[in-house]
């Protein structure tokens, strides 16, 4: 296998069912993109002669970048940003997470916040096992374990996910009351109820893709919204990460989503999304509405 041009279309073949992998792993197809970039940077600079299986070897790979991608510190706000619609009914208590994964493309919010109770390894070792069906032998490569360890971090993520709830009914509620009061303060420039909704040391992060913004407390916060009265107008919420959350609709097109951070029956923190260019990799708008 030293041809590189015959290397490169072998590449390519795989490169769906890479994406794949990746993709479930790491639950944003951005990230996934980056992990088959850098499994094909890697293929580059691997002697293919000595390689027997290329299939295999491009698993590991690529499982072994996503691996290191989950234990990246940044990856801990990227997470926040998986969107659906609000909808009141909770998922089926019976549900198996890895039959949500094998039947969508998309980590479903209800499996990605399950995910995200698990260490990356246990991760890594449920995912490729259940959904994709590799051997604990292959998985223990990834890992940097033994077989059996790799089998036992698969069931204990198999016991962790299955035994973890959903928000109970009330905090779903709440959510969605504290979420409808808001948009209806911000629609009538109602100062005084959005600074009723807020926790007096709340924070608001908001990325805009050119730039940044950090408000502080209630007052800026709520100064700000009422600012933004005219986006609230044409907001629906939404469920973000399984976080209270409204999505902003202009012109047919989701132009932000912010995530709610709720405590007792207060706002204490705000996450905004209005990068273009994050917005269309994470496909929100073929979810929201």
């Amino acid at each position: 296998m030293t041809d590189r041009r015959i290397l490169a279309r072998r590449f390519e073949a795989e490169r769906p069912r890479l994406r794949a992998i990746a993709t479930q792993l790491l639950g944003s197809a951005a990230d996934a993109d980056d992990a088959v970039q850098e499994t094909w940077l890697r293929l580059e600079r691997a002697d293919a002669a000595g390689i027997d299986n290329l299939a295999a070897w491009l698993t590991t790979v690529v499982s072994r970048v996503s691996l290191d991608l989950l234990r990246a510190p940044r990856r801990k706000r990227e997470h926040s940003w998986q969107v659906q619609p609000w909808r009141d009914e909770p998922v089926a208590e019976d549900a198996d997470p890895a039959d949500l994964v094998a039947r969508s493309d998309r980590v479903s919010v209800a499996l990605l916040v399950l995910l995200e109770t698990l260490s990356p390894a246990e991760r890594i070792a449920l995912v490729l096992h259940d959904v994709f069906g590799q051997s604990f032998e292959e998985i223990a490569v990834v890992l940097d374990r033994s077989p059996e360890a790799a089998r036992q971090l698969a069931s204990r993520a198999r016991r962790r996910v299955r035994g973890a709830e959903e928000p109970a009914q009330p905090d779903r509620e709440r959510g969605r009351r504290i979420v409808d009061a808001w948009l209806a303060a911000a629609q009538d420039g109602d100062l005084g109820a959005l600074l009723a909704l807020l926790d007096d040391g709340a924070v608001l992060h908001a990325d805009y893709g050119t730039s940044t913004q950090l408000l502080e407390g209630a007052r800026t916060i709520a100064e700000q919204a009422v600012l933004s009265g005219r986006l609230a107008a044409h907001s629906t919420p939404i469920l973000i990460g399984g976080r209270p959350g409204v999505a902003a609709v202009m012109g047919g097109r989701v132009v932000s989503i912010m995530a709610f951070e709720i405590s007792g029956d207060r706002i204490v923190g705000l996450d905004v999304l209005a990068d273009p260019a994050r917005l269309e990799a994470l496909g929100v708008q073929r979810v929201v509405g």
